[in-house]
């Protein structure tokens, strides 16, 4: 972004030191850079690169909410009306739904740090939840839902997933040609809507190949047991608490998923983004990411759940959300405390142990929010435990507040932490040391987007990649990368200086190469020759 934003590089293919970026989008990174361009000069790059993303985050949790409220009107998914009346008005109704499912988006844990960070995947959650509320919405609306589900596949696309556009556009349109034509919402116009949705997804296709957008990076996984092992892991703790209601929905309502007259759209429309999501996640390497694009889904299918849960199952979910949170906001607490006053000890040298060179400061407004936060987590597990009118969301409250309280302890109190053990600045510092005050163009080899963008972000070097006949006077570059390609352990002319290594970490990564002076070739001296 930063790049783009000073001209560094083509908008069209974005680079960063000649590399290409880890995920083939255009987008986020436009969005970025834009932010960037814009800002004013007293607000930082790196925080103006943000904005967008936060806007991202909070539009994904918006499209949610309505999508879920739209599948929540479906006759199919109101309850039975009672014989002497009294039941929830259906907008009420699906208010609550909808209440329910942004809860349960909000509480899943794989949405904590991946909603946080400035890259494509977030970009890509949001316009895969703005497309699935064009879908639930587009049988009660026409204009609105239409034009958002052509700019969400249209956003999919050009943030690096215009297959998963395709199959989830085309997918939605089955879906409304196998409805039932007895829901009077989906009867009306469902073959125009969807033949719009099936054209707008082949534009969508045929703009991504004009773009040169397709990107095939299938990574299947392989036969031995660890992997899988590692998948079913990350399936079970990344969807938390989702998976168990969603399984629970499938169970109550499995007449009406496999009956001969097709009416569970507000099932089998999340069950697609759900499975496309899963397929993505089993064929491709970022399979974190590509499971980020289930968690809508998951929370509409968690949400429709909740009317059905018993007294039992949900006092079950109060106290195991209850045990769990309150444990994670002790360990996080006693850490701080430990570093802040060395009582106890034993947290403090665990992490002098782990990130050697650390230190610890106080910061008043960082305890004050964290405080504000404990004490709103205290005051809400006494509204939870008290006698209120009955809310069939009330449930799902303990485990979104309780992830938020964790992410929030952690991004003020460990914060310092973090930054020091996952950041690339205390090894920028120690190169800078290691170089004369006016080094000149410094090469590298090796070195990943990361790395790069670190030495660029915290340094003013002027990085240059790696030439035979470079004339730079200092090499950084990556000593297992070196060691992999023969022609470059041994490099002439080169004098090895000494290693670079981050604190926290115990392997040595890069070493650091000055270029020894070429001696001057000496004519050759021409012989007397006597008279």
């Amino acid at each position: 972004m930063a790049e783009l934003a000073r001209g560094a590089s083509n908008w069209w293919n974005p680079t960063l030191g000649g590399m290409q970026p880890e995920v083939d989008a255009l987008l986020p990174y436009w969005l970025g850079a834009w932010c960037i361009q814009i800002a004013p000069p007293w607000i930082p790059g790196d925080f103006a690169a943000r904005l967008p993303f936060m806007m991202l985050l909070v539009l994904s949790m918006m499209a949610t909410w309505y999508g879920i409220y739209y599948l929540a009107r479906n006759p199919s998914a109101q309850p039975v009306a009672f014989a002497f009346g009294g039941e929830a008005h259906p907008t009420d109704y699906a208010r609550a739904i909808a209440d329910g499912g942004l809860l349960a988006l909000m509480s899943c844990l794989g949405l904590a740090q991946l909603g946080h960070e400035t890259t494509p995947a977030l970009a890509q959650l949001c316009f895969c939840a703005w497309l699935f509320y064009a879908m639930a919405a587009l049988p009660y609306r026409s204009w609105t839902p239409g034009l958002s589900a052509g700019m969400a596949l249209m956003g999919l696309s050009l943030s690096g997933a215009p297959s998963i556009a395709l199959a989830l556009g085309l997918g939605g349109a089955a879906i409304y040609l196998l409805a039932s034509p007895s829901d009077e919402h989906l009867a009306v116009n469902k073959k125009w809507r969807a033949t719009g949705l099936i054209l707008m997804t082949l534009v969508t296709a045929l703009f991504s190949t004009y773009l040169d957008l397709w990107r095939w990076r299938i990574d299947p996984p392989h036969t031995n047991w660890s992997e899988w092992q590692s998948l079913g892991r990350l399936f079970l703790w990344f969807t938390w608490p989702t998976w168990p209601l969603t399984f629970w929905t499938l169970w109550h309502w499995r007449r009406q998923l496999f009956s001969a007259r097709f009416t569970g759209l507000h099932l089998w429309l999340p069950i697609w983004f759900v499975a496309v999501a899963s397929v993505a996640t089993l064929t491709t390497s970022a399979a974190d990411r590509s499971l980020l694009l289930a968690l809508p889904a998951l929370a509409a299918l968690a949400a429709f759940a909740l009317p059905t849960l018993g007294r039992n199952v949900s006092a079950l979910i109060d106290w195991f959300t209850l045990i769990f949170f309150t444990g994670c906001a002790l360990v996080i607490w006693v850490v701080w405390i430990s570093l802040q006053t060395g009582v106890p000890s034993q947290p403090a040298v665990n992490v002098e142990r782990l990130a050697p060179g650390f230190t610890h400061s106080f910061s008043f407004a960082a305890f004050l929010i964290a405080i504000a936060a404990s004490l709103m987590w205290a005051w809400l597990v006494k509204w939870r435990v008290g006698r209120h009118q009955p809310a069939i969301w009330k449930s799902l409250v303990l485990p979104a507040a309780g992830s938020a309280l964790s992410w929030l302890l952690l991004m003020t109190l460990w914060l310092p932490l973090l930054d020091f053990a996952r950041s690339y600045e205390p090894l920028v510092r120690q190169t800078i040391h290691s170089l004369p005050d006016n080094p000149g163009c410094v090469t590298v080899w090796g070195l990943t987007r990361s790395q790069v963008a670190a030495f660029q972000f915290h340094s003013s070097l002027k990085l240059t990649p790696w030439q035979t006949n470079s004339s730079c006077q200092w090499l950084i570059a990556d000593l297992s990368t070196m060691q992999t390609h023969p022609d470059f352990s041994q490099l002439p002319g080169w004098q090895f200086r000494r290693t670079l290594a981050h604190p926290a970490e115990r392997k040595v990564s890069l070493g650091l190469y000055e270029q020894t002076p070429k001696r001057p070739l000496t004519p050759p001296v021409k012989p007397e020759i006597p008279d």
